[in-house]
């Protein structure tokens, strides 16, 4: 594979595939390994509601037989989003988040999509670096959020 951004190289090459449903298990695995869960979210019914709206906007990162990263990206006509973007800690700095967000990106863009947004914690400071680097920029917007569905 080719050299990431910090010029090391990923260990095994590294597929970017769309989401299955038998990927489920290791796709918690990997929210849980990068802090993404939270106990009002059952990461279950978010899978099951992103696999029916755009399911080909799920996709993965397989090396080796492992995944290694995952996104979510959604488009309602307005702005599209990205969610749960997740690099697994160990394969972390050689590009590979970058490459899940290029793919992501190149997915919105095919349709029609003028503007991504995306919602980061305040106390993530090395998610907001990640995506300022790739061209993103805070916004001064406050993210307001009323649960329909009780998880």
């Amino acid at each position: 594979m080719t050299a990431g951004t910090t010029g090391q190289s990923m260990p095994h090459p590294v597929t970017i595939r769309r989401f299955r449903p038998d990927d489920e298990p290791a796709v918690i695995g990997l929210w849980e390994s990068c802090g993404l869960l939270r106990p009002q979210n059952d990461p279950h019914k978010d899978i099951a509601r992103k696999l029916r709206v755009n399911p080909e906007w799920f996709l993965v990162a397989e090396s080796d037989g492992f995944l290694v990263g995952a996104v979510m990206a959604g488009y309602e006509g307005h702005r599209g989003w990205i969610n749960y973007l997740a690099v697994h800690p160990d394969h972390r700095r050689i590009g590979l988040g970058r490459k899940m967000m290029a793919e992501a990106e190149r997915s919105l863009r095919a349709a029609g999509c003028p503007k991504i947004n995306l919602q980061v914690r305040p106390e993530n400071r090395e998610a907001i670096a990640f995506y300022e680097r790739t061209g993103f920029n805070v916004e001064g917007a406050i993210s307001l959020g009323k649960r329909l569905e009780v998880d």
